[in-house]
């Protein structure tokens, strides 16, 4: 390989490597976002039966995220595995606001992270 070719494929590789490093950074941006966005909220999180405060949920969410991380590749992902269902019931969490009816918290986390991308 000639130095031309070396200097093109090293600036090519770290294209890539930046363009991989900006990703990492706006998921876990957004994904802090949804974690705060919980906590924050005056909203109940019901889970098998139970409703918790944001601040449960978030501690939930946080376990559910260090377990699952390998497989998190981005923030739809993240909602899934960490804030959707139970992993020993199958059962959809859902999300109660005030004067709201529930909303499953897939699809009430979706909203926000659709919000929060909107407002970039």
């Amino acid at each position: 390989m000639n130095r031309n070719t070396i200097k093109i494929v090293l600036a090519i590789l770290i294209l890539m490597f930046s363009g991989l490093c900006f990703a990492a950074d706006v998921q876990q941006s957004e994904i802090n976002h949804l974690l705060q966005y919980v906590e924050k909220t005056d909203c109940k999180h019901e889970r098998n039966g139970t409703k918790y405060s944001g601040t449960e949920a978030v501690g939930h969410m946080q376990k559910k995220y260090a377990y699952f991380k390998d497989k998190i590749h981005g923030t739809e992902e993240f909602i899934m595995y960490s804030a959707t269902k139970s992993e020993v019931s199958g059962k959809p969490y859902t999300v109660h606001c005030p004067g709201q009816p529930a909303i499953n918290s897939r699809d009430w986390l979706l909203k926000e992270l659709s919000r929060f991308r909107q407002k970039k």
